[in-house]
């Protein structure tokens, strides 16, 4: 694909949508919850961090909105929380990933040292400890040293962060690992509680299938 095109790629889009969430009972007594909800989207495309970065330079993550990504070049799923670190320290993370490299690694160090996070949750792909085992002796490492949350390890393929610091909750989805590849790859923020709760009440129900 010919990332080096006309300007008329780069313009933004927003929209919006209302969702109804129907209220069913389920046969075994269960029901959903009724709700309307507004969503907002707004669009940005990028070929590296920086072009990511300066596109969200002079725009402020909003409450009630999803910022949705398609990139290719040097962006890889940290890229994308950096959006979120630009606006506020977290008190607490939770990151999903089937494999990470080690300089981002040594990135979540630096956060930690510095207190731009307090508190970190990592959930792992099954192939993490042997087939990438000095990351693994890292990230034990640092969450050794640190005391800053717990490692899981499972059948798990999901690249998912959520968390909050003292301005908004958000969640991240992304086709992304935590490793920088020259590929194509989408992701959404969207700034909600809901979104957080929903991914923090499933990883904490997971069982690690390492033990130490």
């Amino acid at each position: 694909m010919d990332w080096d095109i006309s300007t008329d790629w780069w313009n933004d889009k927003e929209d919006k949508e209302e969702i109804l969430v129907v209220d069913k009972k389920h046969k075994r007594g269960r029901k959903t919850e009724l709700f309307y909800r507004e969503t907002k989207n707004v669009y940005r495309k990028a070929f590296s961090e920086l072009t990511l970065i300066d596109l969200m330079k002079d725009e402020k993550l909003k409450e009630g909105y999803q910022y949705n990504f398609i990139t290719a070049g040097d962006v890889d799923s940290l890229s994308f929380l950096k959006l979120v670190l630009r606006q506020q320290k977290l008190d607490y993370l939770l990151f999903s990933t089937w494999c990470m490299a080690s300089d981002d690694i040594l990135q979540l160090e630096e956060w930690l040292e510095d207190g731009t996070i307090k508190k970190i949750d990592a959930y792992l792909g099954e192939i993490f400890p042997k087939s990438y085992p000095f990351e693994w002796r890292k990230i034990n490492e640092l969450f050794d040293k640190y005391q800053c949350g717990r490692i899981a390890v499972f059948r798990n393929h999901s690249k998912i962060y959520a968390g909050y610091g003292n301005d908004f909750y958000f969640g991240i989805q992304t086709s992304a690992n935590i490793n920088t590849n020259p590929r194509c790859e989408n992701a959404c923020i969207t700034v909600e509680k809901g979104i957080f709760d929903f991914y923090k009440e499933y990883f904490d129900k997971i069982n690690t299938i390492v033990k130490e």
